[in-house]
């Protein structure tokens, strides 16, 4: 408990609350030589306290509901993507240019997942799409000349490094000056009056509208878990970039889903800001900007509004623009140096600071609504998984940890979709009274209106 009540206090929360939970522990859930399975748990443990603390603020100010976080919920949500059927048929993962490459001193690891992505990798490499000749090309070349080369032409490719070398890096130097989650109020909003919420199950986040522009992994669970709760959550995507389809239905639970050009759709972006509660993005720092999405501009239109940010490597800092996945900050961070066996790199059991920071952002939220009603203002939440890369390798490392299997079963569910039949992980957010389920599965993407329900 003692990490779930450092994040809970960075989090601004009551010290007193953390006694509201209880662990249920599956040491062999989750192995590695990083303490996975507790950091997994306290991300989780402290999004299902904010929830349950905002349950009680919103039945009349009772007594916060108990919450509890089993290690096997908690580590099947965290390879959710694995565990996804669709009419039977697995999950596609990585693409096969997103992987691990020798290099002439080392090692790089790419990502590929998406056509334009692909594109740019192959350009700057002058390779053609087939491995072996990638393979061939990346053998011949210096692994930091690869990282340089590949993300100036907008590719992503990133150099493995140790912790030492990390730590003496100028953007780890930028991330160390974060909080685990930033907490900024923007203005003096009035504050946020709720009105009461009751049922069955208990729905915290009722009645509250969230815009969701985020993609691939830690943003959408953030926003698949305020619908979780309650929110009507409305994710907008540009056309023409379509999401990865096994993606989009692992993180598409509870939401619906439109197409938006945020250039020559203004008028209707404005139209659902003026009544939305939270706004979520994730895309590079600043790439937004251009459309009046900064926190404090979206604050100015909207007063009272929570803006939520979520980025790669952090908004500050000489690596702050580029673009990042899991995968590569795992390689730059050391995750991947740490993890590995002699010479070879290797990665943690799970996406682990994708969906540890979906659930800290979604914790950021809800006491960030909570602190409304008592203070008011705007509020900004930042997260960076660079920033919970840090916080996981701080809390040091071992032998590598091997553990029996937990059945996944307990925690699995399934359910028609207009994407087909759907084996899915059920969600480990969990409190008294609270939800166990989505109230909808994910729908086609880009098929709803751009609209409030």
């Amino acid at each position: 408990m003692t990490r779930l009540a450092s994040f809970w206090s960075g989090l601004g929360g009551d010290p007193a609350l953390v006694s509201r939970v209880t662990a249920v522990e599956r040491p062999g859930v989750l192995p590695s030589r990083l303490p996975v399975r507790e950091f997994a748990g306290a991300c989780v443990g402290v999004c299902a306290l904010a929830a349950a603390e905002l349950a009680a603020r919103r039945t009349g100010g009772g007594e916060v509901p108990a919450v509890r976080v089993d290690d096997g919920a908690v580590a099947t949500a965290f390879v959710s993507e694995r565990h996804l059927r669709v009419d039977g048929r697995a999950a596609e993962s990585f693409a096969p240019l997103s992987r691990f490459w020798r290099t002439a001193d080392g090692w790089v690891r790419t990502h590929a997942n998406y056509p334009h992505h692909r594109a740019r990798l192959l350009s700057a490499l002058g390779a053609p799409k087939d491995p072996d000749a990638v393979a061939e090309v990346l053998a011949r070349r210096p692994a930091r000349e690869v990282e340089e080369t590949v993300t100036a032409a907008g590719g992503l490719a990133v150099a493995l490094r140790t912790p030492e070398e990390w730590a003496a890096h100028g953007q780890s130097a930028a991330v160390a000056r974060l909080p685990l989650v930033e907490r900024v109020r923007l203005d003096a909003a009035p504050a946020r009056e709720f009105p009461a919420v009751g049922g069955d199950p208990l729905l915290p986040a009722a009645g509250l509208r969230v815009l969701d522009l985020t993609r691939v992994i830690a943003g959408p669970i953030a926003t698949r878990t305020l619908a979780l709760l309650g929110a009507d959550v409305l994710r907008l995507d540009p056309p023409g970039m379509p999401e990865l389809p096994d993606q989009h239905t692992d993180t598409g639970f509870g939401k619906r889903s439109a197409l938006l050009d945020l250039a020559s759709g203004r008028e209707v972006f404005e139209e659902l800001l003026a009544s939305a509660d939270v706004v979520v993005t994730g895309y590079r720092p600043g790439a937004l900007d251009r459309f009046g999405l900064s926190a404090e501009a979206l604050a100015e239109r909207r007063p009272g509004v929570v803006v939520a940010q979520l980025s790669a490597w952090g908004a500050t800092g000489p690596w702050a623009g580029r673009r990042g996945f899991d995968s590569l900050v795992q390689v730059a961070t050391g995750i991947a140096h740490i993890e590995g066996e002699k010479d070879r790199p290797g990665a943690l059991p799970a996406q682990a600071l994708d969906h540890g920071t979906g659930y800290l952002l979604a914790a950021g939220v809800l006491r960030a609504v909570a602190d409304q009603a008592d203070e008011g203002g705007s509020r900004l939440v930042r997260v960076a998984l660079a920033r919970t890369a840090r916080e996981l390798v701080a809390s040091g490392w071992g032998d590598a940890v091997h553990g029996g299997e937990v059945p996944a079963a307990p925690w699995l569910a399934e359910r028609d979709s207009p994407l087909g039949r759907l084996r899915y992980a059920l969600p480990p957010v969990e409190f008294a009274g609270g939800p166990r389920d989505w109230a909808r599965g994910p729908g086609v993407w880009g098929a709803d209106a751009a609209r409030w329900l």
